[in-house]
């Protein structure tokens, strides 16, 4: 099992940038499959960003050319670096941990509003 705290997330207007960060804490952070979903009010949970072991990125088509995922296995960190943001940007942002079974974190909240 890993336990996730995710931080970076705030009130930003549209065209900020923000960037989120998970840390993760327990053994064999190297091997678990990483990424990030969001969950806006009234919405079913999306999946943004997932980075694989060996560093490969996939995006949802929504955030693609603006989020990029990166991975620090020596820090056991995973960050979600998002520009330009728009109002539909707006959710709580989770980050999860899978090596079979799926960890969470408690998630961030970011709002972008003017």
């Amino acid at each position: 099992q890993v336990q996730l705290v995710e931080s970076g997330g705030g009130l930003v207007q549209p065209g900020d940038a923000l960037r989120l960060s998970c840390a993760a804490s327990g053994s064999r952070f190297v091997l678990h499959t990483m990424g990030w979903y969001r969950q806006a009010p009234g919405k079913q949970r999306e999946l943004v960003a997932v980075i694989t072991i060996d560093a490969s990125a996939n995006y949802a088509d929504s955030v693609k050319g603006r989020f990029t995922i990166s991975r620090d296995n020596a820090e056991n960190t995973v960050a979600l670096q998002m520009n330009s943001l728009n109002p539909e940007d707006t959710a709580v942002y989770y980050c999860y941990a899978r090596m079979g079974q799926t960890d969470w974190g408690q998630g961030t909240q970011v709002t972008v509003s003017s």
